[in-house]
């Protein structure tokens, strides 16, 4: 599961407020090298929630995102190249995504999240 997956997902556990961003427990990372491609990522910086991937980023072992971002940090090439490798190169092969009100873990196997509700979750 990639990093842009992660930050698209939330928790929808029935009476739920805060479910976003969901907490990442790490078995396994893979790197998997994904073609760099500098329009994407542009439009992708404005659609992402910061915050939520630069914390995801260092629980995943990478640590080179800075805590904050703006716009003008796009014409960096570096920035750019460290935003490509956080968002799409690494990848949680195995482990979980914790709901951060109620504590629900949702696994993640092959690189798969499994957010699939309880009966008495929904």
């Amino acid at each position: 599961m990639r990093l842009l997956t992660h930050n698209m997902l939330s928790s929808n556990i029935k009476g739920v407020a805060n479910g976003f961003p969901l907490k990442i427990e790490v078995e396994k990372v893979v790197q998997k090298e994904v073609d760099f491609n500098i329009d994407f990522l542009k439009n992708m910086f404005y659609k992402v929630e910061w915050k939520a991937l630069a914390e995801a980023s260092r629980t995943m072992g990478y640590a080179e995102l800075p805590e904050n971002a703006d716009a003008a940090m796009l014409e960096s090439d570096d920035f750019l190249h460290k935003f490509h490798h956080a968002l799409l190169e690494l990848h949680l092969e195995e482990g979980a995504l914790v709901c951060p009100e109620t504590g629900r873990k949702f696994p993640v196997t092959k690189g798969i999240p499994n957010m699939l509700l309880h009966e008495d979750e929904v």
